[in-house]
């Protein structure tokens, strides 16, 4: 757990680094025996050079994409326990509405945890091009439901959808686990299962890099199928669940707390994003 909070720290230290470069090249000059008249020479002489406004601007990696952010639970669940825990329907059975989530020994809750994580990536998809989508719009407020969650994504023809999270896992167990669409009997989410596998895999890599590991107690090399999600049974394009760090393990929460850790998270969610989502291939329309 040592190296890995080296790993990360280089992480956020190389994420504010820069570098450039530039180029310069000679002009050869090929000499024309027929002469060229005066005025004709005075006009060419007299017209400007293109200027630096006149070169193509780059696309944006994520330009035209659309991008849902669904940040786990709510922090006003925890006033209302009756109406979030009124069944819904979640495409492969019953579940409660929504849930409180998890929170840490000294009290820090995931929901606040979810919220910070998500803000930081929307304002990074923003830049990146993307326009970005988001399940609820603060951090004080009841659900939406798991069913609207999903429908969120769907009604906004979503190329990714993504519903953040922490862990409370046994306190023994760390790392990260990226939830993923499971067959159903209905067969409703079939369409969307490889995708979000994909997705999955893409953002499996850039948490690795940034210095996170997978999941020691949940899925195989932290990629876990369900059928018992309300957010993946009832989406109709690909998303998946990340589990960050597991709260009830002292090493994976403690930098939970702190700003750098979750800018740092969402910087690799950022990048997954980008492996999953090149420029000109369409995925989930």
């Amino acid at each position: 757990m040592t190296c890995w909070r080296a790993s990360l720290a280089a992480t956020v230290v190389a994420a504010a680094c820069c570098a450039g470069c530039a180029s310069g090249g000679s002009t050869n000059i090929v000499a024309v025996e027929r002469s060229v008249p005066a005025a004709q020479s005075a006009a060419a002489a007299s017209t400007p050079a293109p200027g630096p406004s006149s070169a193509p601007i780059p696309a944006k990696p994520l330009s035209g994409r659309t991008i849902t952010i669904d940040p786990g639970h709510n922090g006003g669940n925890f006033t209302h326990p009756q109406e979030i825990a009124r069944p819904v329907n979640d495409g492969n059975g019953e579940k409660e509405c929504d849930t409180t989530g998890t929170a840490a020994p000294d009290g820090y809750r995931e929901a606040d945890f979810n919220w910070s994580v998500a803000l930081d990536l929307r304002a990074l998809l923003t830049r990146a091009g993307a326009r970005v989508v988001m399940t609820r719009n603060s951090n004080t407020g009841v659900g939406p439901c798991i069913t609207e969650r999903a429908a969120i994504g769907n009604r906004a023809h979503s190329d990714a959808a993504i519903s953040i999270h922490a862990d409370g896992g046994p306190p023994n167990g760390s790392g990260f686990a990226i939830l993923v669409p499971a067959p159903i009997p209905s067969r409703a989410d079939q369409a969307i299962i490889l995708p979000s596998r994909r997705l999955a895999l893409a953002l499996r890599t850039s948490l690795e890099r940034a210095g996170l590991h997978p999941s020691t107690y949940d899925g195989v090399d932290g990629i876990a199928p369900r059928t018992d999600l309300g957010g993946l049974n009832l989406s109709r394009v690909p998303k998946v669940f990340v589990e960050v760090a597991n709260m009830q393990n002292a090493a994976d929460e403690a930098p939970m707390e702190r700003p750098a850790f979750r800018e740092a998270v969402a910087r690799a969610l950022l990048a997954g994003f980008e492996r999953f989502l090149p420029e000109g291939v369409a995925i989930g329309r």
